[in-house]
């Protein structure tokens, strides 16, 4: 598998969360009838792709299920952590996974290539292992975690049925929804419609 390969069912990733663990968090956001988010043909892949933890073409091996439940068991971890950070709970727990994960090896360090057209691209000096990409992810956290003025802007999102959780990074830290574009446009037709109803009543 590559980390650009094409799967059978198609998922548009958002990286709209302001951190890589925020975003993996996110991909807990199942489609209906879709299962787990992350499992399935070059899903996987395609999602560290496009959260910039490989570059495209990077050889991956073989997504297998063991690697995605990998993936999933951090994202409940941070999810755990990062819920409770919120709510100003402890998650013991879940912390000494992060911890755990966040000690092993990064992932190789980035090389700039000729690409096919001669242009310069980013490429990893080698293949990536699952426990180097998970450490990336699981340090993100710590950083986030560590640091109080990023800590201060975690947010969950207002909109209707979402469960994402996004930084706030806005000025006046004024910021409702994990994207303006889907839950705020969610929330503003659903006003509309609201408003419209009560105008023919």
């Amino acid at each position: 598998m590559t980390a650009g390969a094409t799967g059978t069912a198609s998922y548009d990733w958002r990286f709209d969360s302001g951190r890589l663990c925020l975003d993996l968090m996110a991909t807990a956001e199942a489609e209906p009838g879709e299962g787990e988010p992350l499992a399935g043909a070059g899903r996987l892949g395609r999602w560290l792709t496009g959260a910039g933890l490989v570059p495209a073409g990077t050889p991956l091996g073989e997504a297998d299920a063991r690697q995605v439940e990998r993936f999933v068991e951090l994202r409940g971890a941070l999810s755990q952590l990062i819920r409770a950070e919120i709510d100003d709970r402890y998650a013991e727990s879940a912390l000494e996974r992060v911890n755990a994960l966040a000690a092993a090896d990064a992932p190789p360090a980035p090389r700039a290539v000729r690409g096919a057209d001669g242009t310069l691209v980013r490429a990893l000096g080698s293949a990536p292992d699952c426990a180097s990409l998970l450490a990336a992810i699981a340090r993100d956290a710590v950083e986030l975690l560590t640091d109080p003025e990023a800590r201060a802007g975690l947010r969950q999102c207002q909109g209707e049925s979402c469960r994402r959780v996004y930084l706030d990074t806005s000025r006046g830290r004024r910021r409702r929804w994990c994207s303006s574009e889907v839950c705020g446009n969610r929330e503003r037709v659903a006003r509309h419609r609201r408003r419209a109803s009560v105008a023919r009543a």
